[in-house]
């Protein structure tokens, strides 16, 4: 990448991604499709604002909290991961691992992780 935080073109960046590992590949990949739909990336999101993220579903869980059932999906976008939670839900169609998503919320910092409970989402085409 070039200081500017693009990727570098030409011969050197092509090289330059040959000798790049896979996952490093499709990190930078899913930046780049994040930043396209205006989201912030997530490792800038702070506790407690409103933030626009975007990115693929790793992991779909139904976890119960407090005795209610609570969907989790985990969503990266190639700079971090934050939880998606729905309460009250056990299964959303389309939600599942590998599914690209715009998610619009509230983040917030539990345990150590980033947290988006209940957000506005957007079923995006894979990449």
């Amino acid at each position: 990448m070039t200081t500017a935080g693009t990727p570098k073109r030409g011969l050197r960046g092509f090289f330059s991604r040959l000798a790049s590992p896979q996952s490093e590949i499709e990190a930078q990949m899913l930046r780049e499709d994040a930043e396209q739909t205006g989201a912030t990336p997530i490792a800038s999101c702070g506790g407690r604002r409103r933030f626009c993220v975007a990115g693929t579903l790793r992991t779909v869980t139904l976890r119960p909290r407090g005795g209610a059932p609570a969907l989790e999906a985990e969503l990266y976008d190639g700079s971090d991961v934050i939880d998606l939670v729905w309460l009250g839900r056990r299964r959303i169609a389309g939600i599942e691992p590998g599914r690209v998503v715009k998610a619009e919320g509230l983040v917030s910092v539990q345990d150590g992780r980033k947290v988006m409970f209940n957000p506005r989402y957007e079923l995006r085409p894979g990449s």
